[in-house]
């Protein structure tokens, strides 16, 4: 099973969202978002940036 993304609405009613892994583990957690439009904005930025080059500053 592929990984997911999945938006949500904080207690505070700020949006956010979290990236699981296939096996259901959270493996990223995002800022809080004010609108549900800047949260989606934030996942598709992630799917955009997800092949980026690592950088190892150790």
């Amino acid at each position: 099973m592929a990984g997911k993304f999945e938006l949500y609405k904080s207690p505070n009613g700020q949006f956010r969202f979290r990236l699981k892994a296939g096996n259901g583990e959270i493996i990223a957690v995002s800022e809080a978002y004010t609108n549900k439009a800047a949260a989606t904005n934030g996942i598709q930025s992630v799917k955009n940036n997800a092949d980026s080059p690592v950088v190892d500053l150790t």
